[in-house]
């Protein structure tokens, strides 16, 4: 049996949005199938817009069962307000399936009119090749050159285990080139080409390597 499984509305907490989302698809019937999601945000962050698109959606008549999968990172209080009535009475035939990555997201309003799944499992801890504080050019250009098909989800991977590595040798980095790691990972799951998104994030480090080295 499927961990997707699914003949009722439903919550799915998981560990990757997109992922379980075109996972989900495939064992759905594509013709009846939608998808509800905020592509304008790098925020990845459901919106009163995303709400109205559900409900336009859910009130088109359909002889057989139709999914709606509203997916989301986080769901704004009032978009997740103007769900309930089609949540608690949903239209003849509709099963909607809410996908995001933590429970917190969701107002307890939401939460007790569907059953939740929670689908993440623990991943093991990423480890990067690269040593940040060696870095410079040349190494990151041969990083770049060897991992030009690197997957979104390797991408990932590596973005994580450099912030682990910042962490743990205690880099320090400006606020903007913090942020630039949170960029990165939202970008990867808006589909943004992975080897653009690691050499952005590879020439940010060696720029504040070398600002920090000037200062010295």
């Amino acid at each position: 049996m499927s961990k997707y499984d699914i003949t009722t509305s439903c919550i799915l907490i998981v560990n990757e949005i997109t992922q379980t989302a075109n996972e989900l698809v495939k064992t759905l019937p594509l013709h009846s199938t939608r998808i509800i999601r905020n592509e304008q945000s790098l925020s990845d962050e459901f919106l009163i817009a995303q709400s109205n698109a559900t409900i336009k959606e859910a009130y088109i008549a359909t002889n057989s069962t139709k999914h709606i999968l509203l997916c989301g990172a986080t769901f704004r209080k009032e978009a997740q307000n103007a769900l309930l009535k089609v949540l608690e009475e949903p239209p003849l035939n509709i099963v909607f399936i809410i996908i995001t990555t933590s429970k917190s997201s969701l107002l307890p309003t939401i939460i007790s009119r569907l059953p939740l799944k929670y689908l993440k499992t623990k991943l093991p801890t990423p480890v990067c090749e690269l040593d940040i504080l060696a870095l410079d050019l040349k190494q990151g250009y041969a990083f770049l050159k060897e991992n030009q098909k690197i997957s979104k989800q390797e991408a990932k991977e590596f973005i994580e285990a450099l912030m682990i590595q910042i962490n743990t040798k205690k880099i320090r980095l400006s606020k903007k080139e913090l942020e630039s790691f949170s960029t990165s990972i939202k970008l990867l799951e808006l589909n943004s080409r992975p080897i653009n998104v690691l050499t952005t994030i590879l020439l940010t480090l060696i720029h504040s390597k070398n600002r920090v080295s000037h200062r010295l």
